[in-house]
Parts: structure tokens; C-alpha cells; sequence
């Protein structure tokens, strides 16, 4: 009801609301259907600045500031290009309008202002107001300007308002959209053609991790949420597409930490006649060419640290190291019994894992992971835990697989992707095996990939690039809730 609702206003929401009555008892709708704006602040300012002579100007935006002197009151107007000075002068806009401004209206609302802009004795850039109204009345009040929201939850939970008070975090996300832009161009000039697959899918697939399920009900059946686009993007190669991408939602049902939000944003594209050679080489431009756009430089400050992305990259073997930064060679000890010796041995503090390669990455993971604060490509990977890469010709329990980190942050996987059908297969189920052993994010079976496969795919490259990263690297960002607007939050 209602009346329950505004028996919950506050005593500042509550007068507002009064206010609003009043408006309306005189006539006045305090949420008129239009609005007529023929400059932004922005363009206002620009424009006097440039010479013009700007008259007759109508602005739109939030009052963000009102001082009373008397027969004139000062307030400054923002919109979404900036904020530029409002000058009421009660001879100006007549005696009953001025009287009104200072009682019907409050910080926060939407106003729109006529009139001519001018300077200031102080030399100001300002519009002289002629005429003016109320746009949206605002029953809440705002956080207070200069300190904003203090609590991160409710910064969160209430991004609206933190975009309000917080000129940082609305910088963040309109250098996210820049990222995602130049990102774009990049593909898109490299002959990449932009593709849509589907979200909700009969069978998850393309990496590994626990899906959302959901359940549709004309089809009585469950489908998941995507926890990866690759397998679909895949079958456009067999289907003749030679270069893919597509920037998407994925979904994973994880945990949620400063690197891990269960919704999430990828880039994944793939490139026939290619393999992670190419990749890498993608990968380097791409990070220069959204670096460019987001900062003006390849070289950004990330945490503390001093991080070149100019190409190329250090390229470094896994195996090389997991041995400098823990002391285990893992081409030594290439089976679970010997690697868990080899750990005890040294007393190493680590969690135990049931196959050989999930130990082994535990061991990067926990080690090697840390240090990687300047660009660096880490390659080759044990074949258990990379069931959609191309095995080395000179040692089959790995693949040609990298991952990309800078800045303690993982921002890359690639393959050379495998293309045999009958490989494909047996790595399925392993997968199998493995998931009936407890591993809930092993990959389940897709016979229909399979089936695609085995109509013929070319030799490719493929990759996945975290935005999200991507975006806390180039902002200097330490939790990936401050680069998603509306980040999941535990209740």
C-alpha cells in the first residue's frame, strides 16, 4: 500500500514529499512529460569560450549546488558532460518564481534553465537565468558531495548513487567502454568478425567450472547458463567463419573474491590457420591498442607497480617456473606419487589434488602465480587439465597452451585448439572419469561437438581474454567490483 510506503519516509523525505503536494496542489507537475535542452553544460561553456555569443540557451540537469545572497542565488547545474554555474536574480525571473526557488526546490533535482550565459565578476562561466523549471523532483536526498558513500556495500548496492558523489568510479566505467571500443576496432580491423552464441545452452562447455542451472518448462528440461563460449564459437570455424570473436557474459558458479564475480565478461575469438604463436602475438597488440586508448601510454601503474605492456612479452615455460619458485621439476616427477614426494620433501605448504596436472597447477597457482607482476606468457601445460589443446609433439602429457598475467592478475587463456575428433573424444572421457571421481567442474561429454569436429575444423588458435581484468589492470583497480557496475553481493 501506499500509505505504508511513505509511513517509511525519512523526516528529510517526508518534507520533500510535502513539497511535492504542494507543486501539484498549485498546478505544477513536479514529473513533466518532456524537456527541452539545446546545450550541454559542456557545449555551453565551449561554445562562450570559443566566442560565440550564447543566448536563449536551455540546460538540463541535477542542482547540485544552491547558495541564497539575498536577491540572488548562485547554484550549479550537472549534467552528464560536466556542471557550469546558474545565476537566479529575483528581478530576473520575477519575485514569485525566485521565491519559489529557494521553497519548492532541493539539491538533487532535475531542473531545466533558460537564459544567457555570461561571466562572472570572478570570471566564471555562467548562465544568466531567465526562466526555469522543475524537471524531477528528488524525494531523496543525495550522498553529501565532497565525501560520497564511505561504505563499500552500499557503494555497490546503491551504484547510482556512488556514480553521483564519486568521480572516480564514473571515470572507471567510461574508460571501460573505451577499452571495449578500441578492443572492437582491433578485431574488427584484424579481418574478425563478430558473432552472437547462445547464453542459455542445452550443454555447458569450454572450461572448467560449475554452471547455473535453470530449467525450461514448455521443453521439461535443464539448460545452463554459458560458463565459456568456445565450443559454440568453434563450430562457426567448421562452418567456414576463418576469424570469430564475441565479447559476453559468462556465468560460473564460484566463489566471489576481489578476482571472481560469478557473472563476468569475456572476449573469446579464434583464428583458422593459426595457433598460440599467433595468440600471443594478438594478445600483445590487443593489450597495447586498448592500453592506448584507456590511458594514452602502453605503460601503466598497477597496485604500486610499474607494468610495460609494449610488445613483446616474456614467454616463459611452465615447468621452468614452477621449478624457480618452488624447487619441483615437473618434468622430473611426471606422476602424482613422485610430484607429492618431491612437495613433502621440500615442505611445501600446499593443498593435495587428485591428478597429477591439477597438482601441478596447484603448485603454479600457489608459487609461481605471485610473481608475475611485469606481462608474461606462461606456456605449455599438463594435457589433464586442458582437454581442448593440441598436445606437444615432443611431450604428450603437455599442450600448447599459455595463460597471460601482469600484475598478479591472470588476463588470458589460448590454445592451439585440438581439431582431431577422435582426441577430442578421449579427452572427454578422461573428463568423464575424472567428474565421476568427484571433480564437479570437469567438462561433460558433448557428443554434438564431437559430431561437429568430425566434419573437419582447420588448424586454429584460440583465445579468451577477461574485460574485467583487462579493465582493473588499466584503471589501477584491486577488486574486480570496482570495474562491474552491478557486481554480485552476498546477502
Amino acid at each position: 500500500m501506499l500509505d505504508d510506503f511513505l509511513a517509511r519516509l525519512n523526516d528529510q523525505e517526508q518534507q520533500r514529499y510535502q513539497k511535492l503536494l504542494r507543486l501539484r496542489e498549485r498546478g505544477v507537475e513536479p514529473y513533466p512529460l518532456r524537456a527541452t535542452r539545446t546545450h550541454t553544460a559542456r557545449e555551453a561553456i565551449e561554445a562562450f569560450t570559443r566566442g560565440e555569443t550564447v543566448r536563449s540557451a536551455h540546460l538540463a540537469g541535477r542542482l547540485i549546488a544552491l547558495r541564497e545572497m539575498g536577491k540572488l542565488t548562485f547554484a550549479h547545474l550537472q549534467d552528464g558532460s560536466g556542471k557550469i554555474q546558474l545565476m537566479f536574480r529575483r528581478d530576473t525571473v520575477g519575485a514569485d518564481n525566485y521565491a519559489r526557488l529557494l521553497k519548492d526546490f532541493d539539491l538533487g533535482d532535475f531542473v531545466g534553465a533558460a537564459g544567457n550565459i555570461v561571466t562572472t565578476k570572478t570570471g566564471e562561466i555562467t548562465l544568466q537565468v531567465t526562466q526555469f523549471e522543475l524537471l524531477a523532483k528528488t524525494l531523496s536526498p543525495l550522498p553529501e558531495k565532497w565525501h560520497g558513500l564511505k561504505d563499500i556495500e552500499t557503494r555497490y548496492r546503491q551504484r547510482y548513487l556512488d556514480l553521483l558523489s564519486n568521480e572516480t568510479a564514473r571515470k572507471i566505467f567510461v574508460t571501460r567502454a573505451r577499452i571495449i571500443t578500441a578492443m572492437r576496432q582491433h578485431l574488427d580491423a584484424h579481418g574478425f568478425l563478430e558473432v552472437e552464441t547462445p547464453v542459455l545452452q542445452p550443454l555447458y562447455g569450454g572450461a572448467a567450472a560449475e554452471p547455473f542451472v535453470t530449467h525450461h518448462n514448455k521443453l521439461d528440461r535443464e539448460m545452463y547458463l554459458r560458463i565459456a563460449d568456445e565450443l559454440y564459437l568453434k563450430r562457426l570455424l567448421v562452418g567456414g567463419y576463418e576469424r570469430v570473436y564475441e565479447i559476453s557474459k559468462d556465468f560460473r558458479n564460484e566463489g566471489i573474491d576481489v578476482k571472481h564475480n560469478p557473472e563476468f565478461t569475456m572476449m573469446e575469438c579464434y583464428q583458422a590457420y593459426a595457433d598460440y604463436t599467433t595468440m600471443m602475438t594478438l594478445v600483445e597488440e590487443l593489450y597495447a591498442a586498448c592500453a592506448q586508448a584507456a590511458c594514452g601510454t602502453r605503460q601503466v601503474t598497477y597496485q604500486g607497480n610499474a607494468i610495460d605492456l609494449t610488445p613483446p612479452w616474456r614467454r616463459v615455460t611452465m615447468r621452468d617456473l614452477v621449478l624457480e619458485t618452488s624447487g619441483v621439476d615437473i618434468g622430473v616427477y611426471t606422476d602424482l606419487p613422485t610430484l607429492r614426494q618431491r612437495i613433502a620433501a621440500l615442505n611445501l605448504e600446499i593443498e593435495p589434488k587428485p591428478t597429477w596436472g591439477k597438482q601441478v597447477d596447484e603448485l603454479f597457482k600457489t608459487f609461481a602465480e605471485p610473481t608475475l607482476i611485469q606481462p608474461t606468457f606462461v606456456v605449455d601445460y599438463p594435457e589433464e587439465i586442458s582437454p581442448f589443446a593440441k598436445k606437444k609433439p615432443d611431450n604428450p602429457r603437455l599442450v600448447e597452451r599459455f595463460e597471460a598475467f601482469a600484475g598478479n592478475l591472470e588476463l588470458g587463456n589460448a590454445f592451439t585448439e585440438l581439431n582431431d575428433p577422435l582426441d577430442q573424444y578421449a579427452r572427454f572421457l578422461a573428463q568423464a572419469e575424472q567428474r565421476q571421481a568427484g571433480d564437479a567442474e570437469a567438462h561433460p561429454i558433448d557428443l554434438d561437438f564431437v559430431q561437429a569436429l568430425m566434419h573437419g575444423m582447420p588448424p586454429t588458435g584460440g583465445l579468451g581474454v577477461g574485460v574485467d581484468r583487462m579493465v582493473m589492470l588499466l584503471t589501477d583497480q584491486a577488486s574486480i567490483r570496482e570495474v562491474i557496475l552491478f557486481p554480485q553481493l552476498r546477502t
